[in-house]
């Protein structure tokens, strides 16, 4: 039986792709694999940045570009068991016989003709990355639904723990309209304040990764950090990655600061897979109160939250000074990160398919 699978944002490499592909690795095991893309050095740049095996997979023509009619879609769609489709606010009338609908982020609208009531029918089921997406969702649009969270794989690495706040996130991100996302001037002029109030022997480190156009503007965001102890690394993959991860004690994160989060829910993070890798690799998250890093984070339990950047900066100097309290916190959160396990997630994938 074959299974075909679509991202629409497979040409940007993030916590999306990831979990699609994640998908289709599972799934070949039992399935004949179709990843509806019409460029294969995207799949492989995938594959290499998150170490899956993207030669399982036969890349097929993209079908669901504007191009080709629904008519000529459906047809084409007959012969697979099922479709799994990463939407963007688009439902596809395809003729497979399931249909299988992921939502990375909140969306405002699916269309909302009869043509688009039919198709919403045809779909077997949604499948969300968090509640945050869910719940935002589905009280508009009351949806036949389930969380199925993002894997996170844990590779403990064995090094000594340093004064590091570290954090990772792309620098751009193609498919969210806003320049500064994932808020990392934020997190570096925090960080610069901390400094200039005294702060020593700490660092912070961003992984960031962005595309080739985007080099200009994040030279420029390097520069004003010239002269205090931040270091950046640049599209790393995802071993050297891991390394950083164990070695770094705290973990940011401040997606949707600033954000009207009522008029744009999609700004704040909408899981938080680095969050996870972070915790565990024993790094204390210290993250913003938004989005779905409240259903990873619980407060004085394997983490901090925070509202305020004052708050920010305040609960960061309480887990420098106190070690005891930033190693009970480092124990916990890397029991927590064990709760989104890929076993976990396989198991999940395989019983909403079966």
């Amino acid at each position: 039986m074959r299974v075909g699978i679509f991202d629409p944002y497979l040409d940007d490499i993030g916590g999306g792709e990831k979990y699609m592909m994640t998908i289709a690795s599972i799934l070949s095991a039992k399935y004949d694999i179709d990843i509806f893309w019409d460029n294969h050095h995207d799949l492989d740049l995938v594959g290499e940045r998150f170490g899956i095996d993207t030669t399982k997979f036969t890349l097929v023509k993209n079908i669901f570009r504007p191009e080709f009619s629904s008519l000529d879609r459906f047809l084409q769609t007959q012969k697979y068991y099922a479709i799994i489709f990463l939407s963007d606010g688009s439902i596809p009338l395809v003729g497979s016989k399931k249909l299988f609908v992921h939502i990375q982020q909140p969306l405002e609208h699916f269309q909302e003709n009869i043509a688009g009531k039919i198709k919403l029918m045809r779909v077997t089921k949604f499948f969300y990355n968090s509640l945050y997406t869910q719940r935002f969702v589905d009280k508009k649009f009351h949806l036949n639904s389930e969380v199925i969270y993002p894997p996170v794989v844990i590779h403990q690495r064995k090094f000594e723990k340093e004064n590091i706040i570290l954090h990772v996130g792309r620098f751009r991100t193609k498919n969210v309209t806003n320049g500064d996302y994932k808020k990392q001037g934020v997190m570096l002029q925090t960080f610069k304040d901390m400094v200039d109030n005294g702060l020593k022997d700490w660092k912070l480190i961003m992984a960031v990764s962005f595309p080739d156009d985007a080099k200009g503007d994040f030279e420029k965001l390097k520069s004003s950090t010239k002269g205090y102890p931040i270091e950046f690394l640049i599209n790393q993959k995802n071993e050297a990655l891991w390394d950083i991860y164990s070695k770094a004690k705290i973990y940011w994160h401040a997606s949707g600061y600033g954000e009207d989060l009522e008029k744009n829910p999609e700004f704040a993070e909408h899981f938080g897979i680095s969050t996870v890798e972070a915790m565990g690799a024993g790094t204390v998250p210290v993250v913003i109160n938004a989005g779905g890093q409240r259903e990873i984070v619980h407060e004085g339990v394997n983490g901090m939250l925070w509202d305020t950047l004052d708050q920010l900066q305040q609960k960061t100097i309480q887990l420098t000074k106190d070690s005891k309290l930033l190693e009970k916190l480092s124990k916990n959160a890397l029991e927590s990160a064990k709760v989104f396990s890929l076993d976990t997630f396989s198991e999940k994938i395989k019983t909403l398919v079966k």
